[in-house]
């Protein structure tokens, strides 16, 4: 069944993800608390936020929001720049130190498709790239944001 087989991946890449934030810890790496971690996949899927949009698309208030991000940006994870357009809005953009130690779903993500594109044709892969873009573009209003996808470095 499609539903099952659907959920068995997105299941393996979330498992996937938890497991290596959870080693980060037991490395004594990590400096983020599992909602600070949430909170920046967030950030990051976003692309540069402001701190409205951010409170705005996990439902708490701003200053409940704006308490969050102060940690972050303490932590060294976070920065605000300013908008050139607006100079009373800031946009939230993750450092290199984020993108270094916990952009783990992502390197999971290039592995799995690199085995993707090793062991289907072409022309599968590229109908899987379609069929991902409907899903994503058209199947998924609820996601639908004024914010525009992030793209990953």
């Amino acid at each position: 069944m499609l539903d099952e087989a659907f959920d068995r991946v997105y299941t393996k890449f979330k498992l996937h993800f938890y497991r290596s934030v959870f080693d980060r810890f037991q490395d004594r790496e990590a400096s983020l608390t599992t909602v600070e971690t949430f909170c920046m996949e967030i950030i990051n899927a976003l692309d540069h936020p402001t701190i409205n949009e951010f409170s705005s698309f996990l439902n708490i208030s701003p200053p409940n929001a704006a308490y969050k991000i102060n940690s972050l940006i303490q932590k060294g994870y976070v920065i605000k720049e300013q908008s050139p357009d607006d100079k009373r809005e800031y946009h939230l953009s993750v450092t290199q130190k984020y993108i270094d130690y916990y952009n783990i779903s992502q390197r999971y993500l290039t592995t799995v498709l690199d085995r993707v594109k090793e062991r289907f044709s072409e022309e599968d892969v590229a109908k899987l790239e379609e069929m991902l873009n409907v899903i994503a573009d058209e199947l998924m209003p609820e996601l639908d944001s004024p914010v525009p996808a992030h793209s990953h470095p």
